[in-house]
């Protein structure tokens, strides 16, 4: 077995306390990394404060993972020691139905193994990216092109794939007029990359305190959601509009902004229901739908699409010591805008 350090929470919304734990030893398939750099994804807030379901101690989160291999197992062909590598927010799947055999493992019909606070396949529960080390079989590790530092490739993993994914599936691009609900960590990411597809790029926030930075990161218009001229202005206009909000928000209003067969796809995944009134679908065909994270395939497509169009997330470096300040700082959207832990700074603890 591996030991490896680790940040857990231990109950509901307490703090964060240094750990040890055990990794697997490898497989024929597996590979060791030796973690650099751990997002922060709102979702690891929601896990630890028991918002979306309850919740096994002790949690270990973080799915946003980069890191070097450190060692491989005896039938590896993917991978060397010394690459540069990266974990989403899968570490596994059946393999077999026809969503992973399409390259669709978020959407496998047994249930993908998710990074943390799962069971995997050997029986034991998963630990996430706030450690030192993981073991993950190849077919679930990324390349990160050299091109991107790890620190910056960190969030990719999931903030990057989960954007990446439906502005890719809808067809995202030149001639199509996108809007980006909420400028986070996720909508940040969904402006530029929508930006590098060739669309036109709306922000659509609740007050205009982040429009400078939009229109930086290369949204052509910003829009404040609180204004009720706004929805007038653009009422039809809009062909996609992807939501990152992770609270609940009116949906009619957003989706009165969709040209006839325009979407509105949800990425954010808030707490509470959401309502719809289908007329505001049926009058002109809009469709209203979901997208979580991408297959491993197109994570990678991802990866490289970034390198190629030197896109990457605006983050803010901070140690290990610093997670319960920065959960605060993201409830209260004090970042701009990911937090990406620094894993060398638990290593002794």
């Amino acid at each position: 077995m591996i030991t490896a350090h680790a940040r857990a929470v231990f109950g509901t919304n307490e703090p964060f306390k240094a750990t040890t734990i055990q990794r697997r030893d490898l497989s024929a398939k597996d590979v060791l990394i030796e973690i650099k750099y751990c997002g922060i994804c709102h979702s690891d807030l929601h896990h630890v404060r028991g918002e979306w379901r309850e919740e096994t101690f002790p949690l270990i989160p973080g799915h946003e993972i980069a890191g070097v291999v450190l060692e491989i197992g005896s039938e590896v062909t993917k991978y060397n020691v010394g690459d540069r590598v990266g974990v989403g927010c899968m570490v596994d799947s059946c393999r077999e139905c026809k969503h992973c055999q399409n390259g669709e493992e978020q959407y496998c019909i047994k249930g993908n193994t998710m990074t943390y606070g799962a069971i995997d396949r050997f029986g034991e529960r998963t630990h996430g990216g706030y450690s030192t080390h993981m073991v993950v079989t190849e077919d679930f590790v990324l390349r990160i092109p050299d091109s991107i530092a790890l620190d910056v490739a960190a969030p990719l993993l999931c903030a990057g794939i989960t954007t990446y994914s439906p502005l890719h599936h809808w067809g995202a691009g030149p001639g199509k007029k996108v809007a980006v609900v909420g400028l986070g960590g996720l909508g940040h990411m969904a402006v530029k990359i929508a930006h590098a597809m060739g669309a036109e790029v709306t922000v659509l926030s609740h007050s205009l305190a982040k429009k400078d930075d939009g229109l930086r990161l290369g949204a052509d218009h910003f829009f404040a959601t609180s204004d009720a001229e706004t929805f007038k202005k653009l009422a039809g206009s809009l062909d996609l509009i992807v939501n990152t909000v992770s609270a609940k928000v009116d949906l009619n209003a957003f989706l009165s902004l969709l040209n006839v067969d325009g979407v509105l796809v949800n990425v954010g995944a808030p707490a509470e229901p959401l309502s719809v009134n289908a007329f505001t679908l049926i009058l002109k065909r809009r469709s209203f739908a979901g997208s979580v994270i991408g297959g491993i395939r197109e994570t990678q497509e991802m990866l490289d699409f970034c390198a190629q169009h030197n896109i990457g997330p605006d983050i803010e470096v901070i140690a290990a010591d610093a997670i319960d300040g920065a959960y605060e700082r993201v409830l209260k959207s004090d970042v701009r805008y990911r937090f990406v832990i620094d894993i060398s700074t638990m290593a002794t603890k």
